[in-house]
């Protein structure tokens, strides 16, 4: 085996996101009395994802950008609601939205017992605890490491030193970090000197400034680049 260690991001890489956010930003809208479409729902996943990229950059504080991705939904298209009710409900119909990814629960059985794996995640604790629960993720993962927790969000090299500090024998060069997101997950692995998979179903092209080790465009490629099979 190429790596002992695999740290893996969850959302958009193991965890189905955009069907979690859909079906719970729906529900949520609903029990406010607010119809949405498809429109609606596409401008509020780019609001989301927006303040989520400022939140890396240490622009907007966890706790503001839970709520305020609603107020600016709603200021948006003119609706009168409470962002914070909105906000406390969607976080609890979102934890219990949790879906694999397809190939991904395969991916992991077929590590399971010949690495160590964790969970990397910048994702609310509440939320993540919720959905890793209903799936029953624990079996697989040798810890789960939020950065809410930590009080660091990827790619801050201050979230890999804890984890470093974390796991028994950690090897930076027996580690390698699986994600889709080059600006937490490839990025900051980079940074702390890690080797990095840059999980790209959808075949992106990476700007020049974020080089990962590896790109994979299917869980059968990950898994060759893990176990050294790879050409």
């Amino acid at each position: 085996m190429r790596y002992d260690t695999i740290l893996f991001d969850a959302d958009g890489t193991l965890l189905d996101f955009i069907r979690s956010e859909r079906e719970a930003f729906k529900e949520t809208m609903a029990m406010h009395g607010i119809a949405v479409d498809e429109e609606m729902i596409m401008r509020y996943s780019e609001i989301n994802d927006s303040l989520w990229k400022k939140l890396e950059k240490k622009e907007i504080e966890r706790r503001i950008l839970l709520y305020h991705r609603f107020e600016l939904f709603c200021e948006h298209y003119g609706i009168c609601a409470n962002a914070l009710k909105i906000s406390d409900d969607y976080i609890k119909t979102i934890a219990t939205k949790g879906y694999m990814l397809d190939g991904a629960e395969a991916l992991l059985r077929r590590l399971f017992g010949k690495v160590r794996m964790y969970i990397i995640t910048n994702g609310a604790e509440y939320v993540q605890r919720g959905r890793y629960a209903k799936l029953g993720l624990e079996g697989y993962f040798d810890g789960l490491f939020i950065s809410e927790q930590i009080g660091f969000n990827k790619p801050d090299v201050r979230f890999f030193e804890a984890v470093e500090q974390s796991i028994e024998n950690f090897d930076r060069e027996k580690t390698l970090v699986v994600g889709d997101s080059l600006s937490s997950d490839i990025k900051g692995g980079n940074a702390f000197g890690l080797d990095t998979c840059w999980y790209n179903p959808e075949q992106k092209t990476a700007p020049t400034d974020v080089c990962p080790t590896f790109t994979a465009f299917d869980f059968e490629t990950v898994y060759k680049i893990i176990c050294k099979e790879e050409r």
